[in-house]
């Protein structure tokens, strides 16, 4: 578990290999993803957008911007949290993922809450050591 906190709002990030989703002999490998958002201050905010940055094992990174998550722009007032699980898709066995997310609060103040850095690990990456 990965977790972040950015002006009162709290990301938690819960990545898990998915062996019957993956073909390692053909270089795919999945991941799914749980992402909690827990607003722990006192405006109700809109979460936007959202921004990623992919790289896999062999450092190729692929940025993702787009709006909402899964379709939604959630609105957290105060205490309310929100959960969502995605995937993401590599050519190599292990990988990391980072960005933000564009939040909104009702005022119509603009601001970025990190989405913590985490590692997606399979059982099929194996480094050696020099």
């Amino acid at each position: 578990m990965y977790r972040a906190r950015t002006r009162n709002i709290e990301v938690t990030v819960t990545p898990r290999f998915m062996p019957e989703q993956s073909k390692p002999r053909a270089r795919q490998y999945f991941w799914a993803y749980t992402v909690e958002i827990v607003n722990l201050g006192a405006e109700t905010v809109r979460l936007h957008a959202r921004h990623w940055r992919i790289t896999d094992g062999e450092g190729r990174e692929q940025r993702v911007d787009g709006l909402g998550v899964v379709g939604e722009q959630p609105v957290l007032a105060a205490g309310e949290r929100f959960e969502y699980t995605s995937g993401c898709p590599l050519e190599t066995p292990a990988g990391i993922m980072a960005g933000s997310y564009e939040m909104v609060t009702d005022a119509g103040e603009e601001f970025m809450v990190e989405i913590p850095a985490f590692s997606l690990d399979s059982p099929h990456d194996v480094r050696t050591l020099n």
